[in-house]
């Protein structure tokens, strides 16, 4: 806060001789923070020299904005807010180089380097004052030295990075800005040697880099306590170029932070004028020579017209002519009225500084910004013609969402890329996956043929959080190249099937559990569902069935359901050695056509009757098929069938299991007699004979 009321004056109650209170510290930090600058925090900073006590915001900058990666930058902005007066640091006067200038800098690649300013200084190395030190630790800057404090300074103050090299360690005093030769190497600040590639920018000597531009310098030229005269640069470096080296190598320091973003093409000269008054006012030094600045094609400046109705229409309100132009000019712009009719325009100058503005919209933004996000009207955009009626899977997922919730399923989302491994994993045609031309990464190199690789890792990331119940289950899109979009369902399973209770054993969830819960969809949507055994990729064989959904008479299979095997499971990183069941769908066979053409039915009037079957069948033999023959020879009285219990064991050959049934018979307009019931039950059995030789215990 001290180095912020050095460069405007803040009319809150933190300037003049009092000291800022913490309203006044939390009031500016709002007036921040709806201006696009969030307040992360505010920081008791404790006072120097007697001084009173001090504060540290910690902003976050977003990375258009790299004109506010500086105290002068928000001071601007603050300058701005309360139409104060915004006052720019000490500089040392500059004056240009002649032609005894006692280095010479040549600038090989104007592409990557546009500007380079050079200048020397004789110094007196040693430790930095008291307050300097102060402020370089409250920005997490260590101090060093006197010289390349007052580097780091300049960098915190304007924004702008700076370098010092040691002139007598450098051969023939001479500064070459060239790309890197093949093989060449560099030994950085932080004492590891790095190699270079061609594509790299440094800062050479007459023999070899001195720095990797933009990102750190040469440990060969560093200012130690015998430096006597340094030579102080100041440079613009092409963004890209600076983000591409500190990628390879590795290597992210402030200066490559900032450069990155996009520096001041003008600030160079200026940052050279402030660290040369701070080294002369600290007694660490005193300008020698004059100041050399290699700029050989200046850039025009950009120029943006603005209309006054255009504001109105993109803010959804109408902002006071004398409001705009008085606010750029104090952000740094340079707005001329346009003579024009009713409505004002006016052709706006972007300063250097600014590389985020190059058009109508961006002014428009820096305009509502300081008239005020909060004050903009809640305004909705005029309905021109009819909503679209809502499309046919809306209701479906809806009734998905509902029934799974239901069941105690949760609802993922996950990306729609995957690895290619993950994909092949589950889609074992290669030439079916759809690949991504450009991929951010190989976590995400292709779309996903199937939605069960990321919702098994949504599970892996319950279970690796100590959850150890997991029921998920997502919706979305799966590609292919043969099938192209197709919307599809699937679920996860594992842990306990219930909320563990003191009174019972645990009962691990299995596969039924699962097949259960496909049921009681299929049901949701006027359907039934039934189990085939199969084989489909990554599920164990033996515990993989076939799902087939009957609605309306058409019988389709829509997917698979089974034990995700435990390799592919361990493979994802899943913890421990749980079973895990999972399910996959086609969501295209499930419409809810049958659900309207359903009618209610009234509350039977009749009693049932009900008939247990015990029979001994082959342990091989699906019970789905058992209730299909029931059902099929019943006749139409039959309105119940489910198993009750499954015996192996003494009494029951060996292969075979007694499964016992139980048969609920009713009639919608009369109590059923025991001789009707006794006929639906006989013909049952002997159909049961028939298809399965069953035999009844």
């Amino acid at each position: 806060m001290s180095w912020l009321r050095e460069l405007v004056e803040v009319p809150l109650g933190l300037a003049g001789a009092g000291p800022a209170g913490p309203k006044d510290i939390a009031e500016l930090a709002d007036a921040l923070t709806m201006r696009g600058f969030e307040v992360g925090a505010v920081e008791p900073w404790p006072s120097v020299d007697g001084d009173p006590p001090d504060a540290v915001l910690d902003l976050e900058i977003t990375t258009n904005r790299p004109d506010c990666l500086s105290v002068f930058g928000i001071a601007r902005e603050v300058s701005t807010m309360y139409a104060a007066e915004l006052r720019l640091p000490e500089l040392e006067p500059t004056v240009a180089a002649g032609g005894d200038a006692r280095f010479s800098i040549a600038i090989e690649d104007p592409e990557l380097c546009p500007r380079y300013v050079g200048a020397l200084a004789d110094v007196a190395v040693g430790p930095s004052p008291q307050w300097l030190a102060a402020r370089l630790e409250a920005a997490d800057v260590r101090p060093i030295n006197n010289v390349v404090d007052v580097t780091n300074y300049v960098m915190l103050e304007l924004g702008h990075p700076m370098h010092a090299f040691d002139l007598a360690k450098l051969a023939g005093a001479e500064i070459r800005v060239r790309r890197a030769a093949v093989g060449e190497r560099i030994r950085t600040l932080d004492g590891v040697e790095r190699a270079l590639q061609p594509d790299m920018l440094t800062i050479a000597d007459a023999h070899q880099p001195q720095a990797v531009a933009g990102v750190m310098g040469g440990a060969d030229s560093e200012v130690d306590e015998t430096t006597r005269t340094i030579l102080l640069e100041a440079a613009y470096f092409n963004p890209i170029s600076v983000r591409r080296t500190n990628k390879r190598l590795a290597l992210s320091t402030d200066a490559s932070f900032r450069f990155e973003r996009g520096a001041d093409v003008s600030a160079p000269v200026t940052a050279i004028a402030r660290a040369r008054h701070l080294l002369t006012s600290i007694g660490a030094g005193r300008s020698s020579g004059a100041v050399v600045d290699c700029f050989p094609g200046p850039p025009e400046p950009i120029v943006v017209r603005l209309r006054h109705h255009r504001i109105g229409h993109l803010l959804g309100q109408t902002v006071d002519p004398a409001f705009v132009a008085p606010t750029l000019t104090r952000l740094g712009f340079e707005p001329r009225s346009e003579e024009t009719g009713d409505s004002p325009v006016w052709q706006v100058t972007v300063p250097s500084f600014r590389v985020d503005v190059h058009r109508e919209e961006d002014l428009i933004e820096e305009v509502a910004r300081h008239h005020g996000y909060d004050r903009l009207p809640t305004t909705f955009p005029p309905l021109t013609k009819p909503p679209q009626a809502a499309g046919d899977w809306r209701p479906r997922d809806q009734t998905i969402r509902r029934l799974l919730t239901g069941c105690g399923f949760s609802e993922a989302i996950t990306y729609g890329f995957v690895e290619r491994e993950a994909a092949l994993a589950v889609h074992e045609d290669e030439s079916d996956l759809v690949a991504l031309s450009n991929p951010l990464s190989e976590k995400g190199a292709v779309l996903r043929p199937s939605l069960l690789p990321g919702l098994v890792d949504a599970l892996i990331h319950n279970r690796r959080r100590e959850r150890q119940d997991i029921r998920l289950f997502e919706l979305g899109s799966r590609f292919r190249q043969g099938a192209g979009e197709t919307p599809s369902l699937a679920l996860a399973l594992t842990g306990a099937a219930m909320t563990q209770h003191w009174t019972g054993a645990v009962r691990r969830a299995d596969l039924f559990d699962l097949t259960g819960t496909l049921t009681r969809l299929a049901e949701g949507f006027g359907g039934r569902a039934a189990f085939e055994p199969g084989t489909a990729r990554a599920l164990v064989p033996g515990r993989t069935a076939r799902i087939d959904v009957t609605i309306g008479g058409d019988t389709t299979a829509v997917g698979w359901v089974g034990q995700l095997d435990p390799a592919l499971a361990s493979r994802r990183g899943l913890p421990g050695s749980r079973e895990v069941y999972v399910a996959e769908l086609d969501l295209r066979p499930l419409t809810l056509e049958a659900l309207a053409r359903l009618r209610a039915a009234p509350v039977p009037r009749h009693p049932s009757v009900v008939r247990d079957l015990s029979l001994q069948v082959d342990d091989a033999l699906p019970a789905g098929r058992v209730r299909d023959t029931i059902r099929s020879a019943a006749g139409p009285t039959l309105v119940s069938v489910r198993e009750v219990d499954r015996y192996q064991g003494s009494g029951v050959a060996p292969g075979a299991v007694s499964l016992s049934v139980r048969l609920t018979f009713r009639a919608s307009d009369r109590t059923l007699t025991d001789a009707e019931v006794q006929t639906a039950t006989d013909r049952v059995v002997a159909a049961l004979e028939q298809a399965h030789h069953a035999k009844l215990r």
